[in-house]
């Protein structure tokens, strides 16, 4: 099953870049074929998630947070030298 933590540590490795959009939307097509949720904002997150390929769609900054928000996280950006 596919919690809301599962959905934010996706979104925390893309935004990370420990993985690349393609595999973030791998993960989430897949999970929806499989379809077994932990509830249905959790499923329209996975959903939002698996069309981030289309160029219509996209996955901007704004977008990642608000499905955060919608699962009960926040965002929060720490800038360090590299």
């Amino acid at each position: 099953m596919v919690t809301r933590t599962d959905v934010a540590e996706r979104l925390r490795a893309y935004l990370s870049r420990e993985i690349s959009l393609a595999e973030l939307v791998d993960w989430a097509e897949g999970q929806v074929m499989e379809g077994d949720f932990e509830s249905d904002t959790v499923r329209d997150a996975v959903a939002r998630v698996g069309l981030a390929d289309v160029r219509a769609f996209g996955l901007t900054w704004e977008d990642c947070q608000q499905l955060l928000r919608s699962l009960g996280f926040s965002t929060e950006v720490r800038i360090r030298m590299a």
